[in-house]
């Protein structure tokens, strides 16, 4: 018969092991274990962040340098754009209600002012000129009651037998200079301003700031030495306004560009050579040169 000694012993055993640990499956009494940290996959999304900021940064500049190629002109202080319909046109004898002075878009002339290179001595027509902005010319106007012989000169030098540029004066201007291309403007005071050189080397023939690209700005049929005169009243009530109303829409505008031979009042112009890009080389003019003689209209 077992002792009274070995029978507290076995209840003692038999406690001990109720209080001990569990080692059964799903009992939950398993020893805690040292949690790894998973540091392979913190540092590859560390590196994917690292390269997804790389890209951006790269890329971004890149962007706004895209953005700036097509129209740098746009990071010019002090310039003023607008959108404007091409191909709206006006007779000789009708006015446009321009809402900018000078004009920089819009409505106009059938006929554009002759752009290459001309500095007129006489203010000439807007509604001739906002057509030579059409086909990608830079116009310069001057005060000439605000700008000295001097600054004159200094700008006659920027567009005296230049391609693509025209320049006159413009009474009652505001500023003593104003800069034009299609849909865009700057005034300035001196003419030894920096921004005179950028916005013509911006916006000259800028295949991205103006509608007819290709378009000839040599113009036989337009005066120089006698341009159509410029009005300084204000436009009466039967001025073409800046919708177009009253104007005719010429198609052949909108397709980007015209051929050498709809200049207006001649079947065709001889003395024109086409650059790759499609836009006219036009021979600079020197004093004394006959203009190109008329050709023939196909079918004549």
């Amino acid at each position: 018969m077992p002792s009274r000694t070995s029978a507290k012993s076995a209840k003692a055993i038999k406690a001990a092991g109720k209080s001990a640990p569990s080692t059964r499956k799903g009992s939950g009494g398993k020893l805690p274990t040292k949690r790894n940290i998973p540091w392979l996959t913190i540092g590859a999304v560390v590196v994917i962040v690292g390269l997804i900021g790389g890209i951006a940064w790269y890329l971004v500049p890149k962007y706004h340098e895209k953005q700036e190629l097509k129209n740098p002109s746009a990071y010019i202080d002090g310039i003023v754009k607008k959108d404007y319909e091409a191909g709206l046109h006006v007779a000789a004898t009708q006015r446009v209600a321009y809402d900018q002075v000078p004009a920089f878009g819009g409505p106009h002339d059938s006929s554009w002012a002759a752009c290459t290179g001309v500095v007129y001595d006489k203010a000439i027509r807007s509604e001739n000129a906002v057509h030579s902005l059409e086909h990608g010319a830079v116009w310069i106007t001057y005060n000439p009651d605000k700008v000295d012989a001097a600054s004159i000169d200094t700008l006659k030098k920027k567009v005296d037998g230049q391609p693509y540029t025209l320049m006159s004066p413009y009474p009652g201007l505001d500023k003593p200079i104003s800069l034009q291309a299609w849909g865009h403007q700057l005034k300035l005071d001196s003419a030894t301003d920096s921004r005179v050189d950028q916005f013509i080397k911006d916006l000259r023939l800028n295949s991205n700031t103006y509608p007819e690209v290709g378009a000839s700005c040599a113009n036989p049929t337009f005066d120089t030495a006698n341009p159509p005169a410029f009005d300084p009243s204000a436009p009466g009530p039967d001025a073409v306004p800046m919708n177009g109303k009253g104007a005719s829409q010429d198609q052949s505008e909108l397709g980007g560009g015209i051929s050498p031979g709809t200049i207006p009042g001649l079947g065709g112009l001889g003395g024109l050579t086409e650059m790759p890009g499609g836009v006219p080389q036009i021979p600079v003019p020197t004093e004394g040169a006959e203009q190109p003689a008329q050709q023939p209209a196909p079918g004549q």
